[in-house]
C-alpha cells in the first residue's frame, strides 16, 4: 500500500510567513559552521611552557628572543611573517618560492613542523620534524609569545 502525501492544512500565506524564520535559522547555522572552521580548536591549544622545553631542540639552530640568525633564521616574530623572508638569512630557492603569497600562521606551521622536507621540497632545514601533535601545538604556543598578536 502506498500512501499519498497529504496536502498541507495551512493556508498559502502561512507557508510564506513561515519562511523568514527558516531563512534566519539557515543563516545562523551557516555562520556557526563558518566560525567552527575559522576559529582555533581550544582542545588543541598549546602550552607555551611545555613548548619552551621542546624548543630546546630547535634552539641549536634558531633564536626566538633576538633577530640574530644562527644556522637557521631567527624565529622572533615568525607568526605573521612571510616564509623565507627573515632579513639577513640566505634561504633556499625552494623556501623563497614556497613563501610567495603565504604567511606563517598556526595551520601552516603545524604542517611544516610535522615534516619540513615534505612541505618544502628543497628546504635547507635538516630537521625531520616533530612527530607528536602536542609537541607541535606547544612549540607554536611558545613561538606566539615572541610574535605580534594575530
Amino acid at each position: 500500500m502506498s500512501r499519498k502525501p497529504q496536502a498541507s492544512t495551512l493556508p498559502q500565506e502561512d507557508h510564506v510567513s513561515a519562511w523568514p524564520g527558516r531563512w534566519a535559522s539557515l543563516a545562523l547555522l551557516t555562520a556557526a559552521c563558518a566560525l567552527a572552521v575559522v576559529l582555533p580548536d581550544p582542545a588543541r591549544a598549546g602550552d607555551a611552557e611545555a613548548g619552551a622545553k621542546v624548543f630546546k631542540t630547535c634552539a641549536a639552530c634558531h633564536n626566538v628572543d633576538t633577530d640574530k640568525k644562527k644556522v637557521g633564521p631567527s624565529l622572533k616574530g615568525v607568526i605573521g611573517r612571510q616564509p623565507g623572508s627573515a632579513p639577513d638569512f640566505a634561504y633556499s630557492k625552494a623556501m623563497v618560492e614556497f613563501g610567495a603569497g603565504k604567511t606563517w600562521d598556526v595551520a601552516l606551521l603545524t604542517q611544516y613542523l610535522a615534516s619540513p622536507r615534505d612541505v618544502v621540497k628543497g628546504t635547507k632545514m635538516a630537521f625531520a620534524g616533530l612527530k607528536k601533535p602536542e609537541d607541535i601545538d606547544n612549540v607554536i604556543a611558545y613561538l606566539q609569545g615572541f610574535s605580534a598578536p594575530q
